[in-house]
């Protein structure tokens, strides 16, 4: 069974008061009506919505706690169209359990008071105030979710032509997804860790009770026997993609060359094997061993694998792994990076790392040049040189402190400038309340010292994902 298949599934109710129907002609049409263009905005996201129109008493609440359980939803909104009592609305989010967000959204700006007051029928105003009447039950029913433990959130304000409300309302569905992506996400892990790296240490088990998802321990040497069943053709045709993916130095030798394409062909393979979505590695390796011969040769195959949303961390930094997964899964990329220099003259931050990079975020075309050697490592080989599109970016770690999980995240940009011509990648980045105060307030949070870098401000999503999950997001800048 393939993790993939678990598409989001949306969970979408209103809520009104059986009452009103008699009393109010058209009322409750007309409140349907507004469910309505909430689930087709929700359906032009391209994701399932579980919809089941009003809910208007305790016996139709617990009914649709039972059939959002069974339809298996992720996330619940809540439309509030008008007044209706707390009774119709906990059974539902206690039966699912699931998270919930409540949808305070007026039908318009503000009700056209003159019109209204014009009409002469008592009744027919009542009815036409209740159609507007979505803020009145919301404290009642924060009330009890409070007094219950049931965690909720809330965008309030209008169903039509308010663009910072609908934002809001597709990060909480964006934030949702990548919730469920990371649930059923299964992480390869291949080798072990660095050798005295401290703070790349992770406890698997906490990454899973928190994220959900899988850890599959992966040996090195089966990437090394699947590499000598790769045959000439299969090797021929990744050359080719290497020099269409890559500027290719004419320094490169065709032996590197050839061997990088030999394991990019075996790390598909391993990856189809175990369904990977994502992948933290380091081997240290004998002199002169296959498994040294793999790991040297590695970094091109696990950068495309980066790049078609299979993030690879190195130093098998497992956190990062799980960042680099997230910032991939809300379409922002994800390289793997960390301090590499202060520019105080330019006060810009230069970030890089060695190993994989992401390619779509790339300003330009990565490069692939020899090293004679891989510092910190041992043996030598190709390595890819990139840096992050100019432009707006956001740096998040996965933060492991006192047996507790946290996101840690930081808005920047990415500026053109010299960087390290080293084979690896790197990137200038300038930080709004400057680099020293940056670098001071990052490290405040003890995070380890590699971090993922995507492309574009998505800071506000990150802090919503972890509200779904249930732990702390903080915000640098």
């Amino acid at each position: 069974m393939k993790s993939n298949q678990y598409k989001l599934k949306i969970g979408l109710f209103g809520i009104g008061l059986e009452a009103y129907w008699a009393q109010f002609t058209g009322l409750k049409e007309k409140l349907e009506s507004y469910v309505q263009i909430v689930h087709d905005r929700f359906s032009d996201y391209g994701e399932e919505v579980i919809d089941l129109g009003l809910i208007d008493t305790p016996e139709m609440a617990m009914e649709a706690g039972h059939t959002f359980r069974q339809k298996d939803v992720d996330i619940i909104f809540l439309y509030v169209t008008t007044y209706a009592l707390s009774s119709t609305v906990l059974p539902v989010v206690q039966r699912a359990k699931v998270p919930v967000i409540i949808l305070n959204l007026a039908p318009e700006s503000a009700i056209n008071y003159a019109s209204f007051n014009s009409l002469e029928d008592r009744t027919a105003m009542t009815g036409e105030w209740l159609s507007y009447c979505s803020a009145c039950p919301v404290p009642e029913i924060a009330n009890v979710f409070k007094r219950v433990g049931i965690q909720f959130h809330e965008v309030t304000g209008m169903l039509h032509n308010d663009h910072e409300a609908w934002n809001e309302i597709r990060e909480w569905v964006e934030a949702a997804k990548v919730a469920n992506i990371m649930s059923h996400n299964r992480l390869g892990t291949m080798g072990h860790y660095y050798s005295g790296m401290l703070d790349i240490y992770s406890d698997i088990t906490l990454q899973l009770s928190t994220f959900g998802g899988h850890v599959e321990l992966i040996e090195v040497d089966e990437l090394s026997e699947l590499r000598k069943q790769i045959n000439a053709e299969e090797i021929s045709k990744r050359l080719q993609y290497f020099q269409e993916a890559f500027e290719v130095h004419p320094e490169c030798s065709a032996n590197e060359l050839e061997d990088c394409a030999r394991t990019s062909v075996a790390l598909d393979q391993l990856v189809k094997k175990h369904d990977l979505g994502s992948m933290a590695y380091y081997y240290k390796g004998a002199p002169g061993s296959d498994n040294e011969k793999t790991i040297a040769s590695i970094i091109l195959g696990n950068s495309l694998l980066t790049t078609r949303g299979i993030p690879v961390a190195g130093e098998y930094e497992i956190k990062n792994a799980q960042a680099m997964k997230i910032m991939d899964s809300f379409n922002a990329g994800g390289s793997f990076t960390e301090y590499y220099a202060m520019d105080y003259k330019d006060d810009v931050v230069l970030m890089g790392h060695d190993g994989p990079g992401h390619l779509k975020i790339a300003e330009g075309k990565s490069k692939v040049r020899p090293l004679k050697v891989y510092h910190g490592k041992v043996s030598k080989g190709l390595s890819v040189e990139m840096a992050v599109k100019y432009g707006p970016v956001t740096c998040l770690s996965v933060v492991e402190n006192n047996g507790r999980l946290f996101l840690l995240v930081a808005e920047g940009e990415s500026v053109p400038g010299p960087i390290l011509e080293i084979g690896n990648t790197n990137s200038r980045y300038r930080f709004s309340i400057g680099a020293r105060k940056f670098v001071n307030e990052w490290n405040s949070n003890g995070p380890a010292h590699h971090c993922a870098v995507g492309v574009g401000h998505i800071a506000s999503k990150i802090k919503k994902l972890g509200d779904l999950l249930g732990i702390e997001t903080v915000a640098v800048c």
